[in-house]
């Protein structure tokens, strides 16, 4: 029998296997398994260093029986297996229960496999029933002996029912049954590429005689994810300037000129750079869909402001979709605030908000729908149907990966083919941007406003330091006697009382309570710190209210203004502050449990201080031990202001797992061995590749196989999210 890439696991292998398959990693067809790829390789010549695994862990090693006993168990009938295994420097015991015939398998001088929970017994480190696979054809490696050690031998991920060698024996038998593979590379491209044929590159990755064929396996199959990921992306970017949108020409003298005339300041350069060339984009007849990526504090909003105007001279309206009704609410004091109030009259500012009350909402609707109000702002009311726009004509995205594809799409819907016009505050890294937003044109803001007087970040490390604590709290009350305001930001609404100290500065008289896996919780509360700082003597004399997404919306409103007019000293905030707060009195930011907060987060409400003329400050609170992940995310942070230079150091850390997600792309993830750090300039070549090829080709006839990866790795679930990106 012959299969394909779609034929059911079920069909090639069986169904017990199968449906271990399916629960262990989410598998269906012999495409899953044939691209579950070696993890690594081992040598049958190489022993695994056994001093170096980790306790507590499953691990696979290769090793050497050294020494096996069996003797009677002492508490119950049976006997005891005990066998020494080593890799000549470290040793390490297998113990079998009731099992004596282990014994004539684990012979001393015998090689295998050994796979298990990495336990210790006795001061030793101990595989207790490891699965294994012993090297059965020694007498022929003893003949071979050279060429023998040296053949890579796949490492599977794995699970305690599934063993490495189990997985290669499944993916042998589909292996073996597979018939012809799609190819997305020509003959002619191949060649030019080095790569290899695409049934080759399977065979070579998971039965590898050598090294180099595992090198040029991965090297074919990596092109083939880069070059079928951006001809998905390439096609998308043509068949949304296919579309036909409504020009939106801006006019000599009218709504954007008058706007900059009383704006009392220059743009910056790359402010001028961007609005030219959304301007130009704006007055197409296909739609604009353009990604505008800048610092926190770079002057996004204005640019955005900037298109919505333009848009207005057509009399044709815009709405801004915000994740939080903070944010939201920020965007339109600040949109009607910049706007002034003559052509705040004009336009009509309209807020649009799930908790306005009925009354309310209903004006705003009306409002909205008889095209008088012609700037939008709103959160995920903005996509229900009692929202109806009269001329949708450009739809703002502010920090799109909050958002998924389908909220997106539904306000989009909303218009005919509508401009869209998305913010990030995050900085995106080149080869991300081409791998996650590959159908957007990117524009990057870099140049920041003058008169900002900058930001100092310190890390306070009080599992180290505990003396620090009390330091940050009076730093805070020092900020305060200037005349300055201060975030204080917490992981949690809420701990248990037991998880924060009775007093702030016992830092280490409470220790953080631990999730089943061995994770401490967040350790501080928006309510508990707001409660202690409201007794603390730095502190209890100072203004303190606290802010999270649990109170009601008009008292999240009340603070926030309150904060705004200085009327308040300490906010005791989550989250919800992060993106899009504008105090420019607020000169410090707090950051407890900062370790549990990711690079591009920290960054963020970072910059929410030392935006006017306030010098900022970051206290980074955390008790991640230096040396750790957590703690070298921090570091990172404090390291730099350099919001790119963090984006491409977050992705290192991170790897590309969360950065590739569903959330983020609108796609299946199909990229298995492509690394956008390490395959940048294979991405770039790919992106060339694809956009030749559909120049000349662009319904792929003439690339039957290229037409039949992409289909299958991107089909119309697929492309129906990424055409709402």
């Amino acid at each position: 029998m012959s299969f394909t890439l779609d034929t059911p696991l079920a069909e090639a292998v069986g169904v017990t296997p199968a449906k271990a398959l399916g629960r262990a990693f989410g598998m269906e067809s012999v495409g899953d398994l044939v691209t579950h790829y070696p993890r690594r390789y081992a040598k049958r010549g190489d022993l695994t260093p056994i001093l170096e695994l980790p306790v507590g862990q499953p691990a696979t090693i290769v090793a050497e029986v050294r020494k096996t006993q069996v003797r009677p168990m002492r508490q119950r009938r049976g006997k005891l297996v005990e066998v020494v295994i080593g890799d000549g420097i470290g040793e390490m015991s297998l113990t079998f229960f009731g099992q004596e015939w282990r014994a004539n398998e684990l012979v001393p001088g015998a090689r295998g496999i050994f796979s298990g929970k990495v336990g210790v017994y006795r001061e030793q480190l101990q595989f207790a029933h490891p699965e294994y696979r012993l090297f059965a054809d020694e007498a022929e490696a003893r003949e071979n002996a050279e060429r023998f050690a040296e053949i890579p031998l796949p490492i599977y991920a794995a699970t305690s029912t599934l063993p490495t060698w189990k997985i290669e024996d499944l993916v042998t038998i589909a292996l073996d049954g597979l018939g012809e593979v799609p190819d997305p590379l020509t003959p002619e491209a191949r060649q030019a590429q080095k790569a290899l044929p695409a049934r080759e590159a399977l065979q070579r990755i998971h039965r590898p005689e050598t090294d180099a064929d595992v090198h040029r396996a991965r090297h074919t199959l990596r092109l083939h994810e880069a070059f079928v990921m951006q001809t998905a992306l390439v096609q998308q970017r043509v068949a949304v300037r296919a579309l036909e949108a409504t020009p939106r020409p801006a006019r000599a003298g009218g709504l954007v000129g008058r706007f900059d005339a009383a704006l009392g300041f220059t743009l910056t350069p790359d402010q001028e750079t961007v609005g030219i060339d959304i301007a130009a984009e704006l007055a197409e007849t296909h739609p604009m869909n353009r990604l505008v990526q800048g610092e926190v504090g770079s002057g996004k909003t204005l640019v955005a402001l900037r298109a919505m105007l333009q848009v207005a001279e057509s009399g044709g309206q815009s709405a801004l979709i915000a994740p939080t009704e903070v944010l939201a609410a920020q965007h339109l004091r600040s949109i009607t605030r910049m706007l002034g109030p003559e052509l705040a009259a004009e336009l009509v500012p309209t807020l649009v908000t799930g908790s306005l009350g009925a009354g309310e909402r209903r004006r705003a609707a009306l409002r909205v729908a008889a095209g008088q109000a012609r700037i939008v702002v709103g959160t995920h009311a903005l996509l229900s149907d009692t929202t109806t726009f009269a001329d949708l004509g450009l739809v703002v995205v502010d920090e799109q990966h909050r958002f998924g594809v389908d909220q997106r799409e539904a306000l989009r819907a909303k218009g005919q083919n509508p401009h869209v016009l998305v913010l990030t505050a995050t900085p995106i890294p080149r080869t991300v941007a081409m791998t996650v937003f590959g159908d957007l044109d990117v524009s990057t803001i870099r140049t920041m406003p003058a008169g900002r007087a900058g930001i100092q970040t310190f890390v306070a490390p009080i599992a180290e330091k505990p003396g620090w604590f009390a330091r940050v709290w009076q730093r805070a009350a020092e900020e305060v006697a200037k005349g300055h305001q201060v975030f204080v930001v917490c992981a949690a609404i809420d701990t248990e009382a037991t998880t924060v100290a009775a007093r702030l500065d016992d830092v280490d008289d409470a220790p953080a309570p631990e999730a089943e896996d061995g994770a401490k919780g967040p350790r501080f509360g928006v309510r508990q710190v707001a409660d202690t700082l409201s007794r603390q003597p730095d502190t209890q004399a100072l203004r303190i209210r606290a802010l999270h997404g649990k109170l009601p919306a008009d008292d999240k409103d009340a603070v926030m203004r309150a904060f705004a007019a200085g009327e308040i000293d300490v906010v005791v905030a989550t989250t919800v502050i992060e993106v899009g707060v504008d105090v420019p009195n607020a000169s410090t930011m707090i950051i407890l449990d900062a370790d549990r907060f990711g690079v591009s987060q920290l960054h963020q409400l970072r910059g929410r201080v030392g935006r006017g003329g306030v010098p900022g400050l970051c206290l980074l609170v955390t008790e991640a031990l230096e040396g750790t992940p957590a703690r070298e995310r921090v570091e990172a942070v404090a390291a730099t202001l350099d919001g790119f230079e963090l984006a491409e150091a977050d992705l290192g850390l991170r790897g590309e797992g969360d950065v590739l997600g569903d959330a983020q792309s609108g796609t299946r993830s199909s990229l298995k061995l492509l690394r956008v750090i390490k395959d940048a300039g294979l991405i770039d070549r790919a992106r060339t590749m694809a956009i030749d090829v559909l120049r000349d080709d662009p319904q792929l006839e003439r690339h039957a196989g290229l037409r039949a990866m992409v289909a299958a790795q991107v089909g119309e679930v697929e492309r129906a999210a990424m055409r709402k990106n």
